[in-house]
């Protein structure tokens, strides 16, 4: 026995050696994806492909057969495509956002341009910019109003005209559907919405049939109306049912509709609802998650299938397991096994289809995959740089918390290692509604490659996992949110994944607050801290970023931070004294959503408590650093921090 023991002493000391011997290759990490989203043109005879650039992305659209590049959209700094729609078999329509950080959710601009395959120059056809300048243009054509649109509808069979959501600026507006002509701009009216801030859905004759909203008090209404032109019928108010229910799209009839509805136990199902008797019948429900996003009929348009879900790993769940996509997607996705299978888009005919195929240890590859004979045609990979024979395998975990709610996250564990390797635990931002998944995440395999074992947990307040589980985060900001980090930290540590000796708690944004507030109640359970553009005094939280400027966001600010004066209790920046690790931290002087006077009041407040603190400030940055120098500059620091107090490997 004696001899066991040394032997694994040794083997131990090795590893740590190892690793700490070791160089990451940072730049591999935070280099960007060489392409993101790409969808297949109605005909086959183009893809149009998102490309990420430093500080933006642009719009690329090539001739499939000739790898050609055909046309190209981008706009300036912090301006990404938010998304793209094929319209006809030659014309995209372009939605735009913003964001003013890495880490930043876009924001959508409300403006929405078009292009066409063949080249030519953008047109802008709806949003602030117009009678400022077109893209590419000095020349005044439009005049200017304020207002936002996205689209609802892209109107398959024209190919002129699509249906967008009309939002006017306005705090809580009333939104309207209108006709728009994806060439002028030009608009006509087709619906107004019965409540606030709607999104509306159509059927499979384009018609507008729902209107799904909320006024300044978040609470959630859902219209119904049978045809063009009909009054607006209450179907559900959350504030009487106590739930939300959404509309997913329409069978082939027009008649039964799907609705995706909250439940008072449990994950969300999905119910068909007769639009005519007000019958319901359950046609999914999953025991652990929420369905996911839908999974659309190719020959039908907007039918919905089935939904992916992310119950540990992906998977897919049809409500007819018999109809041909459901076929086609067993096929691919036991072609590909082990993976997760997306189809992005498809032709008309069906004929061919576009393939996304990614996993933990892949950060994606596309293929055309030809229905017909049955072949799949590799198109690029996202990364190619990356060996996925290299990186880490991310397990799905399951755990009680301390009062018995079950808690779902995933455990990544460097390659090649047999015994406990150091770990950090790295709590989600958001961290409403947020959560983590089954996915390739670079700064997860980053710190693997370091020689790091990476807990992540979904913690009570999460997405995914029903509406109850989700409102138990609320208000609970360094309570029961926290204590599920704990409880998933001593969970590594009992079952043998952690040495309790070697664990350090990051996060980013929220996650960074749930690194210093885990050091502050529990200054004997982690070695050090790192936050990433977070904010740690709450109270700040209701004078500065940009949650408060609406009055739904102050309802949000009462409803989910609490009340404003007894947050400071739960401040980091209040509980500094308590802390007995070094931390590091980081942030962005642009910063809209969590603003830097968060990070430089902690390291005041941390350098008064004698507390070691090291610090990394760029003031041209915002939520989450953009420039590739800035990033490998942060990483850098980052592993030579962990390294100093968990022995990973540091930067080349």
């Amino acid at each position: 026995m004696l001899q066991g023991i040394k032997w694994g002493l040794a083997a131990c000391l090795a590893l740590a050696s190892g690793i700490a011997s070791a160089q990451v290759d940072v730049n591999a990490f935070v280099r960007k994806d060489q392409f993101e989203d790409i969808k297949l043109s109605p005909n086959g005879e183009y893809l149009a492909a998102t490309v990420p650039l430093e500080d933006s992305t642009a719009l690329a659209i090539t001739s499939r057969a000739e790898t050609k590049m055909l046309a190209t959209f981008s706009m300036g700094k912090n301006t990404y495509v938010d998304d793209f729609w094929w319209v006809s078999p030659d014309r995209v329509v372009i939605a735009v956002a913003e964001k003013f950080g890495q880490l930043d959710r876009p924001v959508p601009t409300g403006e929405l341009y078009a292009i066409s395959a063949n080249g030519g120059k953008p047109t802008i056809l709806v949003g602030y910019r117009i009678g400022t300048q077109q893209v590419g243009s000095n020349i005044q054509q439009k005049k200017s109003e304020q207002v936002s649109a996205e689209l609802i509808d892209s109107l398959p069979g024209d190919d002129k005209n699509v249906l967008v959501a009309i939002w006017p600026w306005a705090d809580e507006p009333y939104t309207r559907a209108e006709r728009m002509d994806v060439f002028t701009g030009r608009r006509s009216p087709v619906a107004r919405a019965p409540v606030r801030r709607a999104h509306f859905t159509t059927d499979n004759a384009s018609a507008v049939r729902f209107a799904l909203g909320a006024g300044g008090d978040n609470v959630s209404k859902l219209f119904h109306r049978a045809r063009d032109g009909d009054e607006w019928k209450l179907v559900n108010d959350e504030a009487v049912t106590g739930r939300i229910e959404a509309p997913l799209g329409f069978a082939e009839d027009n008649r039964i509709a799907y609705l995706q509805v909250e439940q008072s136990q449990g994950p969300d199902t999905v119910v068909a609802y007769d639009t005519v008797s007000g019958e319901r019948k359950e046609v999914f429900r999953n025991a652990n998650v929420d369905p996911g996003t839908v999974i659309y009929s190719n020959g039908v348009r907007d039918v919905p299938l089935g939904v992916f879900l992310a119950d540990g790993k992906w998977s897919t769940a049809f409500f007819d397991s018999k109809a041909p996509e459901a076929h086609l997607y067993r096929s691919l996705e036991a072609a590909f096994a082990g993976q997760r299978v997306r189809i992005t888009s498809s032709t008309d005919d069906g004929r061919l289809v576009l393939v996304s195929v990614s996993s933990d240890r892949n950060p994606g590859e596309f293929y055309i995959f030809d229905t017909q004979a049955k072949k799949a045609e590799f198109l690029l990979a996202r990364r190619q740089w990356l060996d996925s024979e290299k990186m880490a395998d991310m397990h799905p975990i399951r755990l009680k918390s301390r009062d018995g709610v079950d808690l779902h996250g995933y455990l990544t564990v460097p390659r090649g290692v047999s015994g406990k390797a150091p770990m950090i635990v790295v709590p989600h931002g958001g961290p409403f509604g947020v959560r983590d998944y089954w996915a390739f995440e670079e700064e997860t395999q980053m710190l693997a490659n370091a020689g790091y074992s990476v807990l992540q947990i979904n913690f009570r307040g999460s997405g995914g996992y029903g509406r109850r589980f989700h409102q138990a985060g609320a208000q609970q900001w360094g309570g029961a949110m926290q204590d599920d980090v704990t409880d998933a930290t001593r969970w590594a540590i009992s079952e043998g994944h952690a040495d309790p000796a070697r664990i350090c708690i990051y996060g980013a944004s929220y996650g960074a607050y749930a690194a210093l507030m885990g050091v502050a109640k529990e200054p004997a359970l982690y070695k050090c801290s790192a936050g990433y553009v977070g904010l740690y005094d709450l109270p700040m939280v209701f004078q500065r970023g940009d949650i408060q400027e609406t009055m739904s966001g102050e309802t949000f600010l009462r409803d989910w931070y609490g009340d404003k004066a007894k947050l400071a209790v739960v401040s980091p920046t209040n509980l500094a004294g308590q802390i007995k690790v070094p931390v590091f931290l980081a942030a962005g002087g642009e910063d809209k959503r969590t603003p830097i006077q968060h990070t430089e009041l902690m390291e005041r407040r941390l350098k008064a408590a004698g507390v070691p603190v090291e610090t990394l400030y760029y003031k041209t940055e915002g939520h989450g650093f953009y420039k590739p120098e800035h990033q490998k500059e942060y990483y850098t620091r980052l592993l030579a921090f962990f390294n100093r107090h968990l022995g990973g490997a540091t930067a080349k």
